[in-house]
């Protein structure tokens, strides 16, 4: 018979992704949320289900990646872990808020070419014209989605983690530096190139005259 009562030592049967427990694993779910003067938004990258054998059938528990950003320069990471999908998500969320950081960004792209590794997943950022747009996958593109990049072209090497990727992402975005902050860090002064001057028009010149003959000098008195 089919139906919820599986018997004494068998658990719940397992719920089928999209019949309201919550969202599939590997969703990309926006959430829009407005601050203190700035709008965040949360993008879940992943959620994974883990499920532990008791004497009474198995429990299952839920584990939420979500990262957190206003697309103007801050960003955050953070994994919430409950029974429920919606409470992950929620905690992952906070948790995000909580620990954002500020990246350095050249308008709509990144400053520099930029790679870095967490545990087997190397994640590669390279700055973009304008009107490249974001040219990455979805879990790179989130990250960079929720800290303002528009223009960039990433590669993920190595490791499909959702966990490690997003890590080297936000790892190398850190990493990003302005030629500002590198001057004035080594004690340089940045100078200000003069602008070039501009040459003087050219004379107009003498029209020809059609009879041959030399425009004589208007006679003064």
């Amino acid at each position: 018979m089919r139906g919820g009562n599986r018997g004494p030592n068998r658990g719940p049967r397992r719920a089928r992704p999209g019949s309201g427990e919550g969202s599939a694993p590997g969703s990309d779910t926006t959430i829009s949320e407005k601050g203190a003067g700035s709008e965040l938004s949360e993008k879940v990258v992943f959620i994974n289900r883990s499920a532990k054998v008791v004497k009474g059938g198995r429990r299952f528990s839920f584990s939420a990646l979500v990262v957190a950003g206003d697309k103007h320069g801050r960003v955050g990471l953070g994994l919430g872990k409950a029974v429920e999908v919606s409470e992950a998500i929620r905690k992952g969320g906070e948790m995000a808020k909580q620990h954002m950081v500020s990246v350095s960004l050249t308008g709509a792209t990144i400053p520099h070419e930029v790679m870095c590794r967490y545990g087997s997943a190397k994640v590669l950022l390279r700055p973009a014209s304008p009107g490249t747009g974001i040219i990455a996958g979805k879990t790179v593109r989130a990250v960079l989605e929720s800290a303002g990049v528009k223009d960039i072209l990433s590669k993920s090497l190595g490791s499909k983690n959702p966990s490690n990727v997003v890590k080297a992402t936000l790892a190398g975005l850190q990493q990003l530096r302005l030629r500002e902050d590198i001057f004035r860090d080594r004690g340089i002064e940045i100078k200000v190139r003069p602008a070039a001057p501009v040459a003087p028009a050219p004379a107009p010149a003498a029209t020809p005259n059609p009879s041959g003959e030399t425009p004589s000098a208007p006679a003064t008195t």
